[in-house]
């Protein structure tokens, strides 16, 4: 997890598919996005008005202040920047070449935001239940959170939804995607990232550009989850002999606590949902969640005991204003892994061959979304649940 639970997608800025790839200029383009998202703020409410303006202001901002890679090393007085910068274009190559992802210019050009991350999106679940809410958008369709690009309004957000009695988390993202509509810019919010989780996160990214199912954010995300951890390895394996030692050593540490994670998190969730659906009354569910909710985290002291564990884990398990994890945060790490066994065992299938699996991924995606989660169940060998469980 990079620096919280990051978002697929910037507050709906994309409005028509029709121009994805255009070669027009990218103030033009925004232009067309900006009079569209007009049109749709004509038929709005106001509290709409206002989270659609923030978004399309938000999206602006990052595209207007991007400068070609080249032109910022040229001028870059930082040498950590400037080598970062250098690996981002060939990470930015490597995923084209290898990983057959989009030939396009995201990742070729960079953007200082001056802010530790991009977005904050708002995550929102019933104090005893681990559905998550959702929103919905003319586009993009229902997804399970809310984005916004300034702290301060997120947590307007989420006021308002814990005092309806909700479980609230706010997820700093580091990067999202545009799904193609624009060319994404590395940015100042993620570029010194560890290596491994740098080019992760633009493996990641890039695969949404590539392939993204309206209102089904558990497929979208472990999809890319699942690309960006194959491409991960195979960066590593053309790496020179005196660097890839140790990069593979880092990668093999992130996948350990990754996998003791989702270990533990996927038993808390069990638990949790038997409390949830149990005959016991409202006050012994909250007194059984608390205990649940502690546990886990004494599981993740255990795991990463005599070591740092990463940063973003650590940071979920503190939880926002440092309250730990809730039903909130519980449901967003599902979105970003519940199906990941069954992509990962998709690669496999196709002997690693990433043209024919993104075309059994678009198969997949183009069934009703019952007969894809019955065909995802099958890929990770779990009963027919509807949600896969990374371990």
């Amino acid at each position: 997890m990079r620096s919280g639970v990051r978002g697929a997608l910037a507050v709906q800025v994309q409005v028509h598919r029709g121009a994805r790839g255009s070669r027009a200029p990218r103030v033009r383009r925004a232009s067309r996005v900006a009079l569209a998202l007009l049109a749709l703020l004509a038929l709005a409410g106001c509290s709409a008005v206002d989270f659609y303006w923030q978004g399309l202001h938000g999206q602006y901002e990052i595209l207007s202040g991007a400068k070609p890679i080249d032109e910022v090393i040229d001028g870059a007085s930082d040498p950590r920047l400037k080598a970062r910068l250098a690996l981002a274009r060939e990470i930015r190559d490597f995923a084209t070449r290898e990983l057959a992802l989009p030939a396009n210019d995201s990742y070729r050009r960079y953007t200082d935001l001056g802010r530790p991350y991009v977005l904050y999106n708002v995550f929102a679940a019933p104090s005893l239940s681990l559905t998550p809410r959702a929103w919905c958008y003319p586009i993009a369709g229902c997804v399970n959170y809310r984005g916004y690009f300034t702290e301060a309004d997120a947590r307007a957000e989420a006021a308002k939804l814990a005092a309806q009695g909700d479980d609230v988390y706010i997820g700093g993202v580091p990067a999202y995607s545009t799904l193609g509509w624009f060319d994404d810019p590395i940015l100042s919010t993620f570029v010194r990232y560890p290596e491994t989780e740098f080019a992760r996160l633009i493996f990641h990214e890039l695969a949404h550009q590539l392939i993204y199912v309206k209102g089904d954010t558990v497929f979208n995300e472990s999809y890319a989850t699942a690309v960006s951890d194959e491409g991960l390895v195979r960066w590593i394996a053309v790496q020179p002999q005196a660097s890839r030692a140790a990069l593979d050593a880092e990668r093999q540490r992130s996948e350990r606590l990754r996998r003791a994670f989702r270990r533990i998190v996927g038993a808390a969730r069990v638990k949790l949902a038997d409390i949830y659906a149990s005959d016991a009354s409202p006050a012994a569910k909250e007194a059984e969640k608390g205990a649940a909710f502690a546990a886990m985290r004494a599981d993740y002291a255990r795991v990463k005991a005599g070591e740092p564990g990463l940063a973003g884990f650590d940071r979920w398990f503190a939880g926002d204003a440092g309250k730990g994890p809730n039903n909130a945060s519980l449901a967003a790490i599902a979105l970003y892994t519940a199906r990941v066994p069954a992509f990962r065992a998709l690669i496999a299938e196709e002997h690693g061959d990433m043209p024919r699996f993104y075309a059994r991924v678009r198969e997949l995606a183009a069934m009703p979304k019952d007969a894809r989660d019955a065909a995802l169940d099958r890929l990770a060998g779990v009963a027919p649940t509807g949600v896969g469980v990374d371990d």
